[in-house]
């Protein structure tokens, strides 16, 4: 049975920061008539607005979540709440699951064996494609992203010669139309890109040199998809997958694996109106690498919920391509979740060598996974812009990015030494997680 999560683990599953109060609260309340434990899975009946009380079952293998409530997000606060309560000890441990938890797990094993079968029959069918309707279509979208990428280059030509200073107060308008015409040379990267810069503009003061660096770097990725072909073979997959070409699951997973007993670190969800994109950062054990597991969900859809921060995976990891070589897709999977192995972050000199090779590697990396280790959370001199600084015991310190958690770091390390899982950018460190007496607190 995986080992009894801590209740941070289990709220990190919420799909959003309401959900997981509404969770904390219900674990707490008396509404819960009856809940049991068994290996890999937990279950409960809540009781709720109707007469028959919500059947909820969590099988903590994937994890995976039934509720009969009617609720569409997932996992629903009954399912929370029931995993806080089984964190914190509060739900009784059986040999076996009840009947009704036993046959929702049986029947998820009939889906799964079925899917597999289908699958297997796939690929065992012999093929007669025709390549050239493909090869056609890849040509096609090719030239509407050469063009698309032309068109941007001659508007960011224009903005040098005519000048950025009215860009404060032009907004959405000065870059929307630019960003639609690229969506529709499916150019979907540089589209984001451009949309981002009238965000830019309006950051404040000393605005004009920030939004020059993004014009840049936008113009630079312009030129190097116009050399495509003089470009080494993995800076080539970068600059496509920026500019916005998609790899299918399927051809990143016939790649080689990695395999590793893979530390699930932090887990960040973030959402531009239209899409949720779920980050996982992984560490593996034995390697040392670190990797990111990006999963996405637009409205109504559910994000990836199997990678449990504080938990650790033996599996198989297969990497997209790219000169940086972090985002993931996890395989295989070869047992349980467990327990974290022993995670060592390493001194701020070392994760600043980090960042120097991943911009020689990719440019346009806006954001690295690190794990520092022995810091100190200390007050930022006055006079400096930045209101904290973690420092190692060589004295040499970073910047801690404002966010939500800031506090929940600061509560953590309470003046002690302390691991800290995070993502380092041009601005400092964001804090995602700390590591303090063996224990992961997500923030």
């Amino acid at each position: 049975m995986p080992p009894r999560w801590t209740v941070e683990q289990a709220l990190a599953l919420a799909p959003d920061a309401s959900s997981a109060s509404a969770g904390r609260r219900l674990a707490a309340s008396g509404s819960w008539t009856s809940t049991g434990a068994a290996p890999g899975v937990v279950w409960g009946s809540c009781a709720g607005s109707g007469k028959a009380p919500y059947q909820t079952v969590v099988d903590l293998t994937e994890p995976a979540f039934s509720c009969s409530c009617p609720s569409r997000k997932f996992p629903c606060k009954h399912a929370l709440g029931l995993l806080v309560r089984w964190a914190g000890g509060e739900v009784a441990e059986h040999d076996e699951p009840a009947d009704a938890a036993a046959a929702w797990l049986e029947a998820r094993a009939a889906r799964a064996a079925r899917s597999t079968e289908r699958a297997q029959a796939r690929a065992e069918r012999p093929t007669t494609t025709d390549p050239r309707p493909a090869e056609r279509r890849a040509e096609q979208r090719e030239q509407r992203v050469s063009a698309g990428v032309a068109e941007l280059d001659r508007w960011l030509r224009d903005q040098v010669r005519t000048g950025v200073a009215s860009a404060d107060t032009a907004g959405y308008a000065l870059t929307d139309p630019v960003a639609a015409r690229l969506v529709d040379a499916q150019a979907p990267g540089l589209a984001g890109a451009v949309r981002r810069l009238a965000s830019v503009a309006a950051s404040g003061e000393g605005w004009p040199g920030r939004l020059l660096e993004e014009l840049a770097l936008v113009h630079l990725l312009t030129t190097a998809h116009g050399r495509l072909g003089e470009l080494p073979a993995d800076l080539a997959a970068t600059v496509r997958t920026r500019v916005g070409a998609t790899v299918r699951t399927e051809e990143v997973l016939a790649g080689p694996a990695v395999r590793d007993r893979w530390d699930v670190l932090a887990l960040r969800d973030s959402s531009d109106g239209r899409l949720t994109t779920r980050r996982v950062h992984v560490r593996g054990a034995a390697t040392g690498r670190d990797a990111l597991v990006l999963s996405f969900a637009g409205p109504g859809q559910v994000l990836d919920v199997s990678l449990v921060p504080g938990t650790a995976l033996d599996a198989d990891l297969h990497f997209h391509p790219g000169a940086l070589g972090l985002r993931a897709v996890v395989g295989a999977r070869h047992g349980e979740p467990g327990p974290l192995s022993a995670v060592t972050g390493a001194p701020v000199v070392d994760v600043l060598a980090a960042w120097a090779r991943a911009l020689a590697a990719d440019p346009w990396t806006s954001d690295l996974p690190v794990v520092l280790g022995d810091l100190h959370v200390v007050p930022a001199p006055d006079g400096t812009p930045a209101g904290w600084l973690v420092a190692d015991t060589a004295g040499d310190a970073l910047p801690l990015v404002a966010a939500p958690g800031l506090w929940t770091v600061l509560a953590v390390s309470g003046g002690r030494p302390v691991t800290l899982v995070g993502a380092l950018t041009p601005s400092g460190v964001r804090a995602e997680a700390v590591l303090a007496d063996g224990a992961l607190v997500v923030v």
